[in-house]
């Protein structure tokens, strides 16, 4: 099976969609000079009527883009965490309370790529990890793909979704490498993943760590460590968080009986935080230790070098919070 980058896995999915409808086009800043790395060559394959650069304007764009979903058509969008406040009068008054406010009759079918670009000296304004918001905001489908992958068979689901959805793609990943399957090996003939299905990344008995976008190679990094200490640890990747496959995570804890979550946002209503609660209130008596929360500290992003990534999950903090639950 081939091995693909994130960024490829995502290229692949926006073409097989246009390609497949019509109605499904592509719009954001700079696609055409393919800034981002995942929409080379889309407009001399698919033309300026479905590739359209956009100017600096998120708040114009994005009710744009609800609009055309709306008329019937399906964009696909293209913009990164720190812009998603500009536009937020539109995803959070327009996007995610117009099919509930017009009884269905409404259906806006809209995919926001989010590039989630933090950990690389971005400073405060540019590296925010900001979908625990849009999880308090009833009607967005937030999916976050922690590898390729799930980044194409995600992203395909999404375009096809009748609802707003909000995929984060966690810039840490976007060069990793993971086998995704051809078209023509697979038996429906192409990749599809549903949402609300979780990953079990990786079997194991003493403890049920479960990594949010990034988090999940934290997780498996810490799982090596612990593994050579003789510690089993069960890895798992909810790969949407609205929806949540939270039997997946309560069956693993059942099983375990620990839980650590690994969170790139900041703690406080974190999604890990949610997590946490769901288990605590449905899960209480198969815990035989306090639940532990791994994610990113309650202050800004730094732009120093040095300071940045202390602020971060790593899989030294993993392995000790899990330390912490097996005392």
């Amino acid at each position: 099976m081939p091995t693909k980058t994130y960024i490829q896995a995502i290229a692949e999915a926006t073409i097989e969609e246009m390609e497949r409808d019509q109605s499904v086009f592509t719009m954001g800043e700079d696609l055409r000079q393919s800034v981002y790395g995942a929409t080379a060559g889309l407009v001399d394959r698919f033309g300026e009527d479905r590739v359209i650069d956009t100017p600096l304007s998120e708040n114009g764009f994005f009710g744009a883009a609800l609009g055309a979903s709306l008329c019937g058509m399906r964009p696909i969008v293209e913009t990164v965490t720190s812009f998603l406040w500009v536009g937020m009068d539109q995803l959070v008054s327009q996007g995610s309370k117009m099919r509930y406010m017009f009884g269905g009759q409404a259906e806006l079918p809209v995919t926001f790529r989010v590039r989630m670009f933090y950990a690389r000296g971005a400073a405060a304004h540019h590296s925010d990890r900001n979908y625990p918001v849009f999880m308090n905001t009833p009607g967005i489908k937030i999916v976050c793909p922690s590898n390729a992958y799930d980044a194409k068979g995600l992203m395909k689901t999404a375009v096809r979704d009748n609802d707003v959805c909000l995929l984060f793609e966690d810039g840490i990943a976007l060069s990793s490498r993971t086998e995704v399957p051809d078209n023509d090996e697979l038996p429906d003939g192409e990749l599809l993943v549903p949402f609300g299905v979780a990953n079990t990344v990786q079997s194991g008995t003493e403890v049920t760590i479960v990594g949010i976008a990034g988090g999940v190679q934290h997780a498996i990094d810490a799982a090596k460590v612990l593994d050579a200490e003789g510690i089993s640890a069960e890895i798992i990747d909810p790969r949407t968080l609205v929806p949540l496959d939270k039997e997946s995570i309560l069956k693993s804890v059942a099983k375990t009986g620990r839980l650590v979550i690994v969170d790139p946002a900041h703690k406080m209503c974190s999604a890990a935080s949610e997590i946490a609660a769901i288990v605590a209130q449905e899960g209480f008596w198969d815990l035989q230790a306090p639940i532990q929360v791994v994610a990113s500290e309650q202050i800004n992003v730094p732009y120093s070098p040095a300071l940045e990534p202390l602020i971060y999950p790593t899989p030294e903090k993993v392995v000790d919070a899990v330390r912490t639950v097996l005392d």
